[in-house]
């Protein structure tokens, strides 16, 4: 099951990369009350118990992996649920083909945007995946309106493959070639890998 990194700490300049918890939901859900987020993930709006469940199989599904993005200089420090600014998601969409993910990433907060948070953080994702997972191909289907999003998946080399226009949805995609590998480790050569066991503040630390 894809509790490959429930410890797993991905550190990097402007945002850290740490496991979906139970204990991060209630702002998730907080994010995803927005309409204009419904819109961009194209997801309904769940009750705070059906969030607690797709957290459940955010963590116990073998074909996704997940990560929230914290602000690398919030945390740690302050508490995660204020350091929280969106999340990265890989699904391995095809059974036949283990080696293609299709990555998702939101921002959720509107004054981390624009700021770089969302190229790290899919980077960091995507290194993962590939050294992990053993990805090679990957694939973002982002809403033919969200330019911005569209404008920095091409920034990491994605290309655009189809157009759906029942969906009003843009496929990009990149293969990982050699090349890409080099480019992609060398983009994530300052991340450091850490324990979430050994970071997490034991509960009550920020209460006394």
């Amino acid at each position: 099951a894809m509790k490959i990194n429930e410890d797993t700490v991905l550190r990097g300049k402007k945002v850290t990369l740490v496991p979906y918890t139970a204990a991060h939901v209630p702002r998730y859900h907080e994010w995803m009350q927005s309409e204009e987020l419904q819109r961009l993930t194209a997801s309904e709006p769940l009750s705070l118990e059906q969030e607690h469940e797709m957290q459940r199989s955010w963590r116990d599904d073998a074909d996704k992996c997940t990560f929230i993005v914290l602000d690398s200089g919030r945390w740690p420090g302050q508490a995660e649920e204020n350091s929280m600014v969106g999340d990265v998601n890989l699904f391995l969409t095809n059974t036949e083909d283990p080696t293609l993910a299709e990555i998702e990433i939101m921002i959720a907060e509107p004054s981390c945007r624009g700021r770089g948070f969302g190229k790290e953080a899919t980077l960091l994702m995507m290194a993962y995946g590939m050294r992990k997972l053993g990805i090679t191909k990957f694939e973002a289907k982002i809403g033919q309106e969200n330019e911005a999003s569209i404008c920095m998946f091409k920034k990491l080399h994605f290309k655009e493959v189809a157009v759906n226009s029942v969906f009003q949805e843009v496929t990009l995609r990149l293969d990982v070639s050699d090349q890409e590998r080099q480019w992609l480790l060398e983009q994530t050569n300052h991340v450091e890998e850490k324990s979430y066991a050994e970071l997490k503040q034991p509960a009550g630390v920020l209460d006394t």
